[in-house]
């Protein structure tokens, strides 16, 4: 039989538990926010490489196009934009294939090239398959 104080410290440590579980999960979740392709950022756990690069000697309007395809075929595009710290040498995407984010970025890298970076994961994990079965899309999109 436990006696007032003994009743006490067990809701003590209780309380004490209840709230280290609080704060460890607010730590993992404000620290669980990471960069994509696109230069936004969304709330994931970042376990390394999440992304795969393809270069074309294509105009940046085309492989931006092929990208609208790849990914309206494969699932659904969120929102286009260009980002705001570049000129008209970016365009960026984001869509959700497979219930995966993913953002296509493209960019000029020099006047013959273009590359287009595909990034794909849930917030809890990378889907490296995905991005690469869309950039590969992209690429048969291009020589159409």
């Amino acid at each position: 039989m436990l006696d007032a104080g003994g009743l006490f410290d067990c809701i003590v440590v209780h309380m004490k538990t209840k709230i280290f579980a609080a704060l460890v999960g607010i730590a993992i979740v404000t620290a669980g926010c990471v960069k994509t392709v696109s230069d936004t950022h969304t709330p994931a756990v970042s376990f390394g490489k999440d992304s795969v690069e393809g270069r074309y000697e294509r105009t940046m309007d085309q492989v931006y196009q092929a990208a609208v395809q790849a990914v309206q075929h494969n699932g659904v595009i969120i929102t286009e934009f260009i980002p705001h710290d570049t000129t008209n040498i970016v365009r960026s995407l984001r869509g959700k294939v497979d219930q995966c984010n993913v953002w296509v970025r493209v960019e000029v890298v020099d006047p013959k090239i273009t590359s287009v970076v595909v990034e794909a994961r849930t917030w809890n994990n990378r889907n490296l398959d995905l991005a690469h079965e869309l950039e590969k899309e992209i690429a048969l999109q291009l020589v159409r």
